[in-house]
């Protein structure tokens, strides 16, 4: 039974035909309307699929799954959205929150177990799809950590296992997570790039659409070549927050804000830059993933 949306997918034929075709499907994290209407409106007008990715912590910023459900489908219907969207789940650190989710009305969830034992990871995420398949829902798995912080759960970075990978992919999820080297956040000084002996290990043992988190901050070249070996989907959070953050400090610092008479206190005329500059990156950014136009 599908609870989600009619006009909300689940993100399994997205990725299906962005892993056969060599492209990327943007999974973009949203924060507040300002990011979903910014997103779904760059989406439109450039005839591309999008998965609109919350992490746990977002969600629970914006009220809980079933505002942030409620707030999408609102957006969906009023603006007319035709092109393919999908509502997920990021890092969901548990079933139940997987569940609670599905139940209102995600259309994508995705279970991190890779800070478990790799057996009891592979147990939950078995008892996932069970629940996740009764409701058309398409399941993201992960093994090998990866870098940084989420959502205060750390990562070291660990590459994924392709034995691992091979049965996982089994199991019936339709992407799969793995650390390549890749990290959540800026990336540092110190950091090398993405492991592509390990890509390349991983796609021959699991054949599938794999995912990229941490995207942000990847050099291009790094990312087109990461989308030709595999890489089906590509998570970005952090080069959206600093876009958001580098147009408003621009309004503020020029004292526009306090400008009276235009009442630029107005907080629709105070976020708008930022809102401008999530369009625009996404647009950079799709086009890179080679999704652009592909609804």
């Amino acid at each position: 039974m599908r609870l989600y949306h009619e006009k909300l997918v689940n993100a399994t034929a997205m990725v299906k035909a962005a892993h056969e075709n060599k492209y990327a499907i943007g999974h973009f994290n949203i924060n507040n309307l300002e990011w979903t209407k910014a997103i779904l409106e760059a989406a439109q007008a450039s005839n591309t699929p999008v998965i609109l990715g919350t992490s746990e912590g977002a969600i629970k910023y914006m009220g809980g799954p079933i505002t942030v459900v409620g707030m999408v489908n609102g957006l969906l219907e009023e603006l007319n959205i035709t092109v393919p969207v999908a509502l997920h789940l990021d890092h969901g650190q548990s079933i139940e929150m997987a569940k609670k989710c599905i139940l209102a009305g995600y259309s994508s969830v995705m279970f991190d177990g890779s800070h478990l034992p790799y057996e009891e990871n592979l147990a939950k995420t078995k008892e996932l799809l069970i629940f996740a398949n009764e409701h058309e829902i398409s399941v993201e798995a992960e093994i090998g950590s990866i870098g940084g912080e989420e959502d205060g759960v750390v990562g070291n970075g660990e590459l994924g296992d392709p034995t691992q990978a091979a049965e996982i992919s089994k199991t019936g999820i339709s992407m799969l997570a793995a650390g390549i080297g890749n990290i959540h956040g800026k990336y540092p000084e110190w950091w090398t790039g993405l492991s592509f002996d390990t890509l390349q290990d991983l796609q021959a043992s699991c054949k599938m659409p794999m995912v990229l988190h941490g995207g942000s901050g990847i050099p291009q070249d790094q990312v087109e070549k990461a989308i030709s070996m595999g890489i089906s989907k590509i998570n970005v959070n952090t080069e959206l927050q600093l876009a958001f953050r580098d147009a408003t400090r621009k309004y503020i610092e020029a004292g526009k804000d306090l400008d009276d008479k235009t009442k630029g206190f107005d907080p629709r005329k105070l976020l708008n830059p930022g809102y401008q500059a999530l369009k625009e990156t996404f647009n950079e950014l799709t086009e890179w993933f080679g999704c652009k136009g592909k609804a």
